[in-house]
């Protein structure tokens, strides 16, 4: 997932992606909203890692809009906290997972299959409209990073509420919230790495800038 190179930064952010933050805010909060409650009925480990995801990206987007305007600098600052927070979401849905699996309980399936479906077509809708903007800045990347990977999570949602209906047992749904944990940590490295190489370009962009200011 990682990625060595990074775009240089643009003088003005582009309106383009403003607005598709917005759009992506809007559909994540009612996102949360919706597999939050669907979460509890069903009792699925997977939906619950999905919707608190979805509001965890939801404060990333809020981040994004609020350093848009910055300087790179402000703006791979603001990609580490995201990535920071992408890791340890999934170390958080990895604990969730381990302690359900000592409690034995089975989620309902057919919420899990229906509200999965609901999400991959509110994800999809993002990622197609942050898709033209995944190769740029860091920060431009964290929020790509978070639609894909929502996308996937919705996917594997599915498949598990099929092996839950299968199987009869919660192990379907257990194994996709390690994977989405898996991911979330993955993505959130990659996230941080990029960020780190972003603050550091602008910093010898600055001090070049200053000593060119001194001469």
């Amino acid at each position: 997932m990682a990625c060595s190179c990074s775009a240089p930064e643009p003088k003005q952010p582009d309106p383009r992606f403003r607005k598709a933050l917005w759009f992506a805010l809007w559909v994540n909060l009612a996102m949360f909203v919706v597999e939050g409650v669907a979460s509890l009925q069903s009792g699925s480990v997977s939906l619950l890692a999905d919707a608190i995801d979805f509001f965890g990206d939801s404060a990333n987007y809020v981040l994004s809009l609020s350093v848009l305007s910055m300087g790179m600098l402000w703006r791979g600052r603001a990609a580490m906290i995201k990535g920071i927070t992408m890791a340890v979401f999934g170390i958080a849905v990895l604990g969730r997972a381990a302690w359900v699996a000592q409690t034995g309980i089975t989620p309902e399936p057919f919420t899990m299959g229906a509200i999965g479906l609901l999400a991959l077509a509110a994800n999809v809708a993002v990622a197609v409209t942050l898709f033209k903007f995944r190769t740029g800045d860091s920060d431009m990347r964290s929020v790509w990073l978070c639609s894909r990977n929502d996308a996937i999570g919705n996917v594997a949602v599915m498949a598990a509420a099929v092996g839950v209906f299968g199987t009869g047992t919660a192990w379907p749904d257990l194994a996709v919230a390690t994977i989405m944990g898996l991911l979330a940590i993955s993505a959130g490295v990659s996230v941080v790495r990029h960020a780190r190489d972003d603050i550091h370009q602008a910093k010898v962009d600055s001090s070049q800038g200053a000593g060119l200011e001194v001469r």
